[in-house]
C-alpha cells in the first residue's frame, strides 16, 4: 500500500473520530405517510476502534450504515449530521460521495453476491477499485490485487485472480469483498452483517482478518450485527438500538455483562448460548449440563401421532450408505460418501458442518430432490428408489420444507394466503375454496400470525413474519417430516427465538420429525435431540446432542465448537486465544 494512504489514517487518528454522527435522523416517505426510521442518533467511531451496532430487525441499524455511506434510497430524507474524516455526508453531492467511497470509507455487505459482478474476474474487480482512486498502472494494480487476495487468505491468489465469483465458496467471496473494501486502506470500514451467512470456522477466520486489519492500519470499524457472540469477540464498544433510537451504549464488557437497559437485557436473554463453563484461566470449555430440550432420547420413539399419510413408524426417514457424485470423469465431485443416518417420529436431528460439508445435499437426498449415486433412501418406510412417480408424489405430501431465505421461497405475485394455500391446491384438490381458506386461517393461528395478514403481499411483512409464513405453508398439510435448511440464520436473536419456539410447540402438538440443517451449533444444541457432524461429504461423528457437542470424539468437532463465539467478552477472549494457539500448533506440526 502507498505511504500516502497509510499517512491519511495516521492524520485522522491525530484529529479525532473517523465517523461522527450528531442528531442523525432518517425519515422514509411511503404511500401511507412518513415513517421515521432513525431518530436523533449520535455516536462516534475512532481510528482502530470497532463499534458494534445491535438491535432487532427494523431498529434502524442498517439505515444508519447506509446513511453514513450516502446510500439511502430516493424516498429517504436524512437530517442532522454525519461526518466521515471531516467530510459532511448529509446533503453531499453524488460526485463528492463517489470520491469518498472506496477510499476514505468502504462497506462490506452481508451477501457478497450483491457487491461482486458475476461476469467479471475477481482480480479485475479489485484492480478497478484501486485505479478508481489512485494513479496506478494496470500492471501494478493487478499485482496489488493478487497481494490483497493473499492478505485476506485466498489460496493460490495468482490463480484465483482469474476466476469468476461463482467459482468461489461463500467464505472466499466474502474475503474478496473485504479485499476490495481495504484496497485503498480506508479510514472507516462499515460491515453490515458480514458473517451471518458463513459457517462458524469461516466466520472466525473473517473476524480474525478484520481484527488484524484494524490493528495494522488504524481503520475504524462500524459493525452492524445481530450476533452477540460476534460482538463479544470483535467489538470494543456497543450501541444498542430500539425503534430508531440508541437506548444504551458503552464498552462491550459493560453492555453484554452488565446491561443497564431493560431492552438490552431482553435481547441478551434471547441469545442461544453454547453450553460452556468458565475455567480458572478464563477459557470456555464444554459444560456437563444438557439443555432441557435435548434430554428426550432417540432410542425412545415418541407416541405422538404420525399425522395424515400413514401409520406410525419407527423411522420417518433413513439414509443408508449414500453416495452422491456430480459430474463424470476428471470433473466428478463426490458430494456425499457413505452417509447413513435416521430420524424417528417427533425427533429433531441436527445436521451440522462447514460450508461444502454436504449437509444441505444430504437434506435434498432425504427430500428425494437429488437421486443418490448409490445407497438407499427410505421415507415413511418406503424405498424411494423403488417407488413409482405417483406414489413418490404422495410420499412428498408428507414433507414440509422451510428454507433459509423466505423472500426467495415465497411468490411475490401471490398474497400470503395464496402462498400458504398452495400445497393444498397441489395435494388436496378435493377441498373447496372455503375449506382451504379455513385451513389457512387455522395454520396462521398456529404460527402466531394474524389472520388479517393473509390478504397482504409477502414484501409487506418483516423477515420474522415471512419465515413464519414459510413455516405455515410447510405445515398446512400436517406433514410427518419437516426439513428446515438454515431457517433462522438471517433472523435477529429475538425473532429467531420466536420462530424456534413456534416450531417446538407445533412439533409437540403434531408429532412430526424434523431434519434441521444449521451452522449455528448453539441453536442445534438447544433444539435437536441428536446431531450428525459432517465434513467433506462424510460423517465425522453422530450421537445424542449432549454427548456429541459436550464431549466430542473428533478433532474436527472440537475445532467447530472452539470457533463458536459466545456472548461473554471475557470468556470469548480466552476461547479465541486457545483456538489461535491450537491453529498455530497445527500449522507447526504440518510444517514439521
Amino acid at each position: 500500500m502507498t505511504a500516502t494512504t497509510k499517512g491519511s489514517a495516521a492524520r485522522t487518528a491525530a484529529s479525532g473520530p473517523i465517523l461522527e454522527l450528531d442528531d442523525l435522523g432518517v425519515v422514509f416517505t411511503t404511500e401511507t405517510g412518513d415513517v421515521p426510521a432513525v431518530k436523533g442518533v449520535s455516536l462516534q467511531v475512532r481510528p482502530g476502534e470497532t463499534l458494534a451496532l445491535v438491535g432487532e430487525s427494523g431498529s434502524g441499524k442498517s439505515t444508519i450504515a447506509l446513511a453514513a455511506m450516502g446510500l439511502l434510497d430516493g424516498n429517504a430524507q436524512a437530517t442532522g449530521s454525519a461526518v466521515i474524516a471531516g467530510t459532511q455526508i448529509v446533503g453531499a453531492s453524488e460526485n463528492g460521495l463517489a470520491a469518498l467511497r472506496g477510499k476514505t470509507v468502504s462497506m462490506v455487505f452481508q451477501e457478497p453476491a450483491t457487491a461482486l459482478d458475476p461476469l467479471t474476474r475477481i482480480g479485475k474487480q479489485i484492480t478497478e477499485v484501486i485505479r478508481n482512486h489512485r494513479e496506478v498502472s494496470a500492471k501494478d494494480a493487478a499485482a496489488e490485487a493478487v497481494e490483497l487476495l493473499r492478505r485476506v487468505g485466498i489460496p493460490e491468489p495468482e490463480k484465483r485472480a482469474h476466476t469468476y465469483p461463482f467459482q468461489l465458496s461463500g467464505g472466499q467471496r466474502q474475503r474478496v469483498v473485504i479485499a476490495m473494501a481495504i484496497a485503498n486502506e480506508p479510514g472507516l470500514l462499515i460491515a453490515d452483517e458480514p458473517t451471518t451467512a458463513l459457517d462458524v470456522t469461516v466466520q472466525a477466520e473473517i473476524l480474525d482478518l478484520l481484527r488484524r486489519l484494524a490493528a495494522d492500519t488504524g481503520t475504524g470499524v462500524l459493525l452492524v450485527t445481530h450476533n452477540m457472540g460476534v460482538v463479544a469477540d470483535f467489538a470494543d464498544r456497543v450501541a444498542v438500538m430500539y425503534h430508531g433510537e440508541i437506548v444504551e451504549t458503552g464498552p462491550v464488557e459493560d453492555v453484554l455483562l452488565r446491561p443497564a437497559h431493560d431492552y438490552t437485557r431482553r435481547l441478551l436473554a434471547a441469545v442461544p448460548r453454547l453450553a460452556v463453563t468458565e475455567t480458572a484461566d478464563g477459557t470456555g470449555r464444554p459444560a456437563v449440563s444438557v439443555p432441557a430440550r435435548t434430554n428426550r432420547s432417540a432410542a425412545e420413539p415418541s407416541a405422538s401421532p404420525a399425522g395424515p399419510g400413514g401409520p406410525a413408524s419407527e423411522t420417518v426417514v433413513e439414509l443408508r450408505d449414500i453416495d452422491v457424485v456430480f459430474g463424470r470423469g476428471k470433473a466428478a465431485v463426490r458430494a456425499l460418501d457413505g452417509v447413513s443416518f435416521r430420524v424417528g417420529p417427533a425427533e429433531t436431528l441436527g445436521l451440522v458442518g462447514e460450508s461444502g460439508s454436504g449437509k444441505s445435499t444430504a437434506a435434498r437426498v432425504a427430500l428425494g430432490l437429488i437421486p443418490p449415486t448409490s445407497g438407499t433412501v427410505s421415507l415413511f418406510g418406503a424405498d424411494l428408489g423403488r417407488t413409482r412417480a405417483r406414489a413418490r408424489r404422495a410420499l412428498r405430501a408428507g414433507i414440509g420444507v422451510v428454507l433459509q431465505d423466505p423472500v426467495a421461497s415465497l411468490d411475490a405475485r401471490m398474497t400470503v394466503g395464496e402462498c400458504v394455500a398452495e400445497p393444498l391446491r397441489v395435494h388436496r384438490r378435493d377441498l373447496s375454496a372455503k375449506d382451504r381458506q379455513a385451513k389457512v386461517a387455522a395454520v396462521l393461528d398456529r404460527v402466531r400470525l394474524s389472520r388479517e395478514l393473509a390478504r397482504r403481499a409477502p414484501r409487506e411483512l418483516s423477515g420474522g413474519q415471512r419465515q413464519r409464513v414459510s413455516l405455515a405453508r410447510a405445515l398446512i398439510l400436517e406433514p410427518r417430516l419437516l426439513v428446515a435448511d438454515e431457517p433462522t440464520s438471517a433472523l435477529d436473536v429475538s425473532v429467531q427465538e420466536a420462530v424456534l419456539e413456534v416450531i417446538t410447540e407445533l412439533q409437540d402438538e403434531l408429532g412430526f420429525a424434523c431434519l434441521f440443517v444449521s451452522h449455528d451449533l448453539a441453536v442445534v444444541q438447544h433444539f435437536a435431540q441428536r446431531v450428525v457432524v459432517m465434513r467433506a461429504g462424510r460423517i465425522e461423528e453422530q450421537g445424542s446432542t449432549g454427548t456429541t457437542l459436550l464431549h466430542p470424539e473428533t478433532d474436527y468437532t472440537r475445532r467447530l465448537l472452539a470457533a463458536v463465539p459466545v456472548p461473554d467478552p471475557v470468556v470469548q477472549r480466552g476461547r479465541r486465544a486457545e483456538r489461535l494457539a491450537t491453529l498455530a500448533a497445527g500449522r507447526t506440526e504440518a510444517q514439521a
